[in-house]
């Protein structure tokens, strides 16, 4: 089971948060759901922390209620999807001191096998075109360094390694990537780099709109592979830490 729940929030006065709240929120949601917090190295939930207009000042943001604001979760796998959709927030979401009223929430359900079947298996026309758009800082782990560009052989191998972690089809891996590396190019970007608060630190990422272009020699079979991948992205997210805010994909596909 996969599951995207995002819930939409308002204020109904100026809300000040620390600028590394989101670890605090993802650790109390999990304390609600009774799920552990970081026990594995590859993430079992993701999450959006508060996506929205605010106002940064020093080391606080402010949420205003002139605005509405997002939350999202997603489960890779059966325990963290069937926690996910039992989560219950409203009517008011309350952490730190700050109350965030819950206006409406909605589901995306799917399977890893309803995923591979209507893009892989049933052999639908292959897709040449894919915006991404990286809604939360983004950044991939290269060693001890953190790489803040959308490096498309990057981009494939985070999304890949989540699906053999968790999917019951394995699609392969150093060879896979190899062949996607070689068929898929980065065709444009409007990114700019913006810094992710932790709580001990900050990472630099990228966000903004992306263009992956699959070369018209690339065989079916692959470009579909390539098609289920960008779609889990979607639910899995993009590159580290993901379980703490970062990453957060949103897809277009142009056929």
């Amino acid at each position: 089971m996969l599951i995207r729940s995002t819930w939409t929030l308002t204020v109904s006065e100026p809300v000040l948060l620390p600028r590394a709240y989101g670890l605090e929120l993802v650790k109390d949601l999990h304390r609600r759901m009774k799920l552990p917090f970081a026990e594995t190295s590859t993430p079992a939930l993701t999450y959006s922390s508060i996506i929205g207009a605010c106002c940064a000042s020093g080391d606080f943001i402010t949420f205003s209620p002139d605005n509405f604001y997002s939350l999202s979760l997603c489960g890779l796998q059966d325990i963290a999807s069937k926690a996910i959709s039992c989560l219950e927030l409203s009517p008011t979401l309350d952490f730190l001191g700050a109350k965030f009223d819950v206006v409406n929430r909605e589901n995306e359900i799917t399977s890893y096998e309803n995923i591979y079947h209507n893009l892989v298996s049933t052999e639908p026309e292959p897709v040449k075109r894919f915006d991404l758009h990286f809604i939360t800082p983004t950044a991939f782990a290269q060693g001890r360094n953190r790489l803040p560009l959308p490096i498309p052989y990057l981009m494939f191998r985070s999304w890949l390694e989540r699906w053999n972690q968790f999917a019951p089809v394995y699609l392969g891996s150093e060879e896979l990537l190899a062949f996607l590396n070689d068929a898929i190019i980065l065709k444009s970007h409007n990114i700019q780099t913006r810094l992710f608060r932790l709580a001990n630190g900050c990472v630099n990422g990228f966000t903004g709109k992306v263009t992956l272009q699959v070369l018209n020699s690339t065989e079916p079979l692959l470009a579909n592979v390539a098609h289920l991948l960008v779609s889990y992205a979607q639910f899995a997210g993009t590159g580290m830490k993901t379980r703490l805010g970062m990453g957060l994909t949103k897809v277009n596909v142009v056929y």
